[in-house]
Parts: structure tokens; sequence; C-alpha cells
């Protein structure tokens, strides 16, 4: 990382002609020029645009410019293969989003079978939050694959790496304030728990669909497990790959006898433990 010094032309601005009165004018940054090295595949050096405050360094790393504030400028770390980065503290945070929304962010993490209800729940308790004026989202296991884990397959790092990119999408939606509905097998603890401490004590709500497999495979709506005893699919979860089932998750949902509680009973279940924790106020 080269700093360069920055040509910082003075800029003023003011409303006074405007005939309104705006109240105390907020600083308005200094804005200036750089001039970048020569690439090596070009015979001009390029002018970039940016934008930097008072006791700011410009910085440049393999032909990208930055601007950096002085009092940022000593968190500049490394996190796992992402070097010279810096986390930007904003002045509105996690608070004022969730008394904006009166509600408090967390996640519901549903874990079970395939065929157990998962999705079913999640999208039952989105809707029965929504009339109640409450914001959610729900991240569900075969939906994030059309897209952001469109990469990756079904193998055993590749599953871990699903869950990890879930998490931290997870992670972003607490912190935004909004109710954040996980819906996906999740098989493994490890991975679970992972998820768990990307999030404040207690911003982690695991619902465990405690739904046999002979019930799951009895329903099989999407024919995967007729596919995976055919041995068409290989590592599916229950059949030849293991589900490790949550030992201390906050509400597990069983059947009644041989049947399951409908989505709705399930949903209010959920929804009861959020009044309790007070998750549905700011």
């Amino acid at each position: 990382m080269v700093p360069i010094n920055t040509v910082r032309p003075l800029i003023s601005c003011s409303s006074s002609s405007s005939g309104f009165d705006t109240g105390p004018s907020a600083p308005v940054p200094k804005v200036g020029f750089v001039k970048l090295p020569r690439s090596n595949g070009g015979n001009h050096a390029r002018l970039s645009f940016v934008q930097a405050t008072e006791e700011s360094t410009v910085a440049t790393t393999n032909g990208r410019v930055a601007a950096v504030s002085g009092e940022n400028a000593h968190q500049m770390a490394t996190n796992g293969k992402a070097g010279n980065i810096v986390w930007h503290k904003s002045s509105v945070d996690k608070v004022h989003r969730q008394e904006l929304l009166q509600q408090k962010g967390c996640v519901i993490w549903i874990t079970g079978l395939s065929g157990s209800g998962k999705s079913t729940l999640a999208c039952t308790l989105c809707h029965a939050l929504y009339s109640k004026g409450k914001l959610t989202y729900i991240l569900d296991g075969d939906n994030v694959r059309h897209g952001l884990n469109r990469d990756l397959t079904f193998k055993a790092e590749d599953r871990a790496e699903n869950i990890r990119r879930i998490g931290e999408v997870a992670k972003l939606f607490v912190d935004a304030g909004v109710i954040c509905i996980v819906s996906v097998i999740s098989p493994y603890r490890r991975d679970r728990d992972a998820c768990r401490a990307l999030v404040p004590d207690g911003d982690f709500i695991e619902v465990f669909m405690d739904v046999p497999i002979e019930i799951c495979e009895a329903r099989d709506p999407k024919g995967l497990y007729k596919l995976a005893r055919a041995g068409k699919i290989k590592g599916f979860t229950g059949i030849d790959d293991p589900y490790e089932p949550p030992l201390n998750c906050e509400l597990a949902l069983p059947p009644k006898g041989n049947s399951c509680a409908s989505p709705c009973e399930m949903a209010e279940t959920v929804i009861s433990y959020l009044e309790e924790k007070g998750y549905l106020h700011a």
C-alpha cells in the first residue's frame, strides 16, 4: 500500500440564498483527485475521483484507491484472505434500526430432516408476523442455492460453506433489526453452533423440527427419499449421511402421536416465544 498526497480544493456550500432555514450545516467533505501509477498495460496514468475527509490518507493497493480516515487507519486488518481492510462504523446502528421497526433483530433457525416441514413453518411464521406488522425475511435452503450459493455442491465441504454463508447473511439481517427466518436442514451441530456464535447471545433461536424419518419419508414432497433409496442421490441426510439433532435448542416441535401439529399451531408456538423474550417490541 502506497500513500499518496491528494490535492483537495476548497469547496463551500451555502443554503442562505434558498430562503429555507436548514439549521446548522453539516461539514462538507473535501474532495480531491488522485493520479494513480501507470498500469502495466497502458501508457497513461488513470485519474480517479476519491472523497477524503480531514486527517485522511489515500492509499492504493494493486491499482485500487481507497480513502482511509485517520481515526480508522490504525484498525487496518487482515481477515481470512482479505487484507488491508477497515471496519467503518455508522452513526445509525442496530438500536436505531430496531426503534424504527419496533422489533428486535434475531435469527429463527429452523432445522430438521428433509420433509419435516421447515419451509412450510417458515412461510406460515412469516405470514403470521407480517399480519402483526413485523418485518421478516426467509433464507430458505433451496432458495439460496438459486443465487448466493449456486456455486456449491452437496459435498461435505460445500455443505459447510453453504451454512456458513447463510449464517453470515442472517447476521446482517439481525444487525438490520429484521427477524430472519432460516429454514435449512443444516445437519451438523458444529455448523449450526458456528452460526449461533455470529450473533449476540439470545438472538439465535434454534427451532428443531423433531419429526421422525419415517414420517418425513412417507411425505417425501420432492421425491428425494425415493431417489436416495434407489442410490440415485448419494450423501442424503437421514439415509446415508447423518443428521445430528440439537442438544440445547430453544424450541423443539415434535409430532403429536402419529401426526404433527398444524403449521399455524407451530407458528404460534414460535411467536409466543418471541413475545416472551421481547423480540416483537423495540
